[in-house]
């Protein structure tokens, strides 16, 4: 495991002026020439691409709270219950049982609850006239056993994929939203969850939960001291945050709040409790960050050194913690940190450059193999800091981590990304294109060459070109090492084609007059 070092003292480093500039595409095609201009505009295309392409790996989902509210004798009581469908007729006798407010009042509505975890039953229980009147005025009733469980039918029925079936529930946003200011933090965590299901729908959204005050109560809520309270909250913000309508109605609101300095504090604080809410939190800041409403904001905050101070603690903790899932949470935070510093100005890490890089490789190299994701992400962020920043091009080139990197060229997953590093690297000139060549890459390099994927193949070539035009000697090695044998086999790729016979050229050339 790599020494992280002292991390108190830092002084502040320069500010990461980068964006995920993967493509450093020079005019490298001697014969049909090339405009850098063109290749600049297509580079900025394909990088938002890439970029979009990320923000949709999270995908908005329904979660469900059902068997932990259960005891053990509850569970094996009632297992061939809550697997049988129910009738219409049985439904509607639930029902009137439920109204008459008889002794088995309470029996009923639990053998309800159990029924609606089938979809039939819940288009049964919708169809039938009044029954989510019923519901809701148990819900709103003083009985707290008869409440609770009102409000876990309202549960199982807002995890619905039917529309019809969500639709139903929206008369109880008001409802929900209200007692999530209760005393009873079992029905507070379940209003939130089951506001959080709601909010995957459009219609909710605009017609319901925004202009019903949803973000002024969740600024409130998220002061709770119960970590299952704070969860529930990052999972409802997470929901929303993830919406079409997010940028223009929901982002602005969370802004103007103060959600987003509490989303920074708990992302944090208190991970050994609280880890499942720091991992909301975390992706909730990220699709605030994604959508680049104000992130000028964010950035005055001190959300990067924050985030940075953060990531440098679980490095320095995390072949000792006990905490899992830490892999989770440095996903988004790295994320987040990457595309704050895609922002440019004002963005300051305010840590020692080479101990920052060595608190990502401590990630990578702690989860590679088995959380690559992990590699990628960590990988990402080492991009958008070498893309436009000579520092840290050449404290990753100093520190000991360097060889790693030169290792990971092997894993097919992060190839690419390394090599767009390594390009960062080489284009800073001639004594960074040294350093690489002296640090023995051409071999590597030469490796990838057999390798059937044309995007690495294709960022292998770049990165040769850049060594050759800036490091002559280079090329000399190259044609010593037999690279020139390994290039012919594209001579007739169609993709490939151009780069690598303008590379053959160069290299014979610089080769022969060393």
């Amino acid at each position: 495991m790599f020494s992280l070092g002292s991390v108190s003292g830092f002084e502040p480093a320069s500010p990461g002026i980068a964006g995920a500039r993967n493509w450093r595409r020079s005019c490298y095609r001697p014969r049909r020439g090339c405009s850098v201009e063109s290749l600049r505009a297509w580079r900025r295309e394909h990088e938002s691409a890439l970029r979009s392409a990320r923000r949709q790996e999270q995908l908005i989902s329904k979660r469900l709270l059902r068997d932990d509210t259960l005891t053990d004798e509850e569970q094996i009581g009632t297992d061939s219950e809550a697997t049988a469908l129910f009738s219409e007729q049985e439904v509607s006798q639930l029902l009137i049982n439920i109204q008459k407010g008889t002794e088995d009042r309470a029996v009923s509505l639990n053998r309800l609850r159990r029924g609606l975890q089938h979809k039939e039953t819940q288009q049964q229980f919708i169809r039938l006239e009044g029954s989510m009147r019923v519901l809701i005025g148990l819900f709103t009733s003083s009985l707290a056993d008869l409440q609770m469980e009102a409000a876990r039918c309202l549960h199982e029925l807002s995890h619905s994929s039917d529309p019809d079936v969500v639709s139903a529930c929206l008369p109880a946003t008001s409802y929900l939203l209200t007692y999530l200011s209760g005393h009873s933090i079992a029905l507070t965590e379940l209003c939130l969850y089951t506001l959080g299901n709601l909010a995957v729908e459009i219609k909710a959204v605009k017609k319901q939960l925004l202009p019903q005050g949803i973000i002024p109560v969740l600024a409130s809520c998220i002061q709770s001291p119960h970590v299952v309270v704070q969860e529930g909250v990052g999972y409802v913000l997470s929901q929303l945050l993830q919406s079409k309508e997010a940028p223009a109605e929901i982002i602005p609101l969370v802004l103007e709040s103060t959600l987003s300095q509490d989303m920074l504090r708990l992302i944090c604080s208190n991970l050994e409790e609280g880890i499942g809410a720091a991992v909301e939190f975390a992706w909730g800041l990220h699709y605030i960050i994604c959508s680049q409403v104000n992130n000028a904001l964010l950035i005055s905050q001190r959300t990067v050194p924050s985030l940075v101070k953060l990531l440098l603690e679980l490095a320095s903790m995390i072949a000792a913690t006990s905490v899992e899932g830490l892999e989770l949470l440095i996903c988004p935070v790295v994320r987040c940190v990457a595309n704050l510093l895609a922002e440019g100005d004002g963005c300051e890490l305010l840590v020692e450059e080479e101990c920052f890089l060595k608190a990502l490789f401590v990630f990578m190299q702690y989860f590679l193999p088995k959380h690559v994701f992990v590699v990628q992400e960590c990988l990402w962020l080492i991009n958008n800091l070498t893309a436009d920043n000579t520092i840290f091009c050449c404290a990753l080139l100093r520190t000991d981590c360097f060889p790693f990197l030169l290792k990971l060229l092997c894993s097919q997953m992060v190839s690419f990304l390394v090599l767009t590093v390594l390009c960062n690297i080489a284009a800073k000139g001639a004594a960074c294109c040294q350093a690489l060549h002296q640090k023995a890459v051409l071999p590597a390099l030469i490796s990838l060459l057999a390798l059937p994927d044309v995007q690495v193949v294709s960022q292998d070539l770049e990165l040769l070109h850049l060594l050759f035009h800036h490091w002559p000697e280079a090329a000399t090695d190259f044609v010593a090492q037999s690279g020139l044998q390994a290039l012919e086999q594209y001579q007739d790729n169609l993709q490939l084609q151009e780069q690598a016979k303008a590379l053959i050229q160069t290299a014979s050339q610089l080769a022969a007059f060393p």
